[in-house]
């Protein structure tokens, strides 16, 4: 075993400047990556002897991907649920099943994997899936490129260049970006009106726009741009009282907030806060 791959950013790296340097060698098309044969090859840019030996889509109702153990001398396998239509969920899944591998095979045999695992990023009960995440996040969208590919003013126009760029989904794209950028920005995803999961930058988090969703039943505000069901698309955003979302928000305060309706993703919604405004509410609240 290496001691120096730590953690998933760094593990994620290593395999980034392989690719890096293969890419500057033989003129590879960078991205999307190639996570298939990435993976089959993974075991000699670590010096391992227990390869992925298989990776492949197949039905396993219930889980978008699973990592397992195949026995002694014949390596791993790596699954995913070929029902699913989205090319980018399919290659987010494929390198969080990688991150297992690389980070978490001398603990377990076997990791099933359902799309709650792929996309909350801060169920701090679930560590090892939060790992995974940040493995496939840092390894599909490398945040030196991520970064030249955003503006100071992101919207959802943007995000949506990336997503084709990394060969993702928009919502892969969108969380990277919220995990990594000072503002103070909140994503949301809602179906019929009700909160599914919401995603907080850390700057946000520290001021109290946060929103614990998926251990309570929280409804999309009334007034709201994402609970109006006339607007589909909102991009670039719209400015909104901030007490709309944020009870405690000071009176005058607005934010800007972004919504992408449709059948794939639901409602996706960006909230961006003035980076001067705290919104702490009763911990009971949330």
């Amino acid at each position: 075993m290496l001691t120096d791959v730590i953690t998933p950013a760094k593990a994620a790296f290593r395999l980034t400047n392989v690719l890096n340097q293969l890419s500057a060698i033989h003129g590879d098309v960078r991205f999307p990556v190639d996570v298939e044969s990435l993976a089959k090859g993974c075991h000699e840019i670590f010096k391992w002897q227990d390869p992925i030996t298989c990776v492949m889509g197949t039905d396993i109702p219930g889980f978008d991907g699973c990592l397992s153990y195949l026995g002694e001398g014949n390596g791993w396998a790596l699954l995913y649920n070929k029902a699913v239509n989205s090319k980018g969920r399919v290659r987010f899944t494929q390198a969080h099943e990688l991150g297992h591998y690389v980070l978490h095979r001398s603990n377990q045999a076997e990791f099933n994997c359902t799309d709650q695992d792929m996309d909350d990023w801060q169920a701090d009960e679930r560590r090892i899936e939060i790992e995974a995440d940040s493995f496939a996040a840092n390894l599909l969208m490398p945040l030196d490129d991520f970064r030249q590919q955003i503006s100071a003013r992101v919207d959802f126009e943007q995000l949506g260049d990336c997503a084709t760029r990394y060969g993702v989904s928009l919502t892969a794209a969108a969380l990277r970006w919220v995990s990594a950028t000072d503002k103070k920005v909140v994503l949301i995803a809602s179906n019929d009106g009700f909160m599914r999961w919401s995603y907080s930058s850390e700057s946000a988090r520290k001021s109290g726009a946060f929103f614990k969703a998926r251990r309570h039943t929280i409804e999309i505000p009334s007034g709201s741009v994402a609970a109006d069901e006339s607007v589909v698309r909102e991009s670039e955003g719209t400015m909104v009282p901030a007490s709309v979302w944020f009870a405690e928000a000071s009176r005058g305060t607005k934010l800007r907030e972004m919504k992408i309706a449709s059948e794939q993703y639901g409602v996706l919604t960006l909230l961006e806060l003035p980076s001067t405004e705290t919104v702490w509410a009763p911990w009971l609240a949330r």
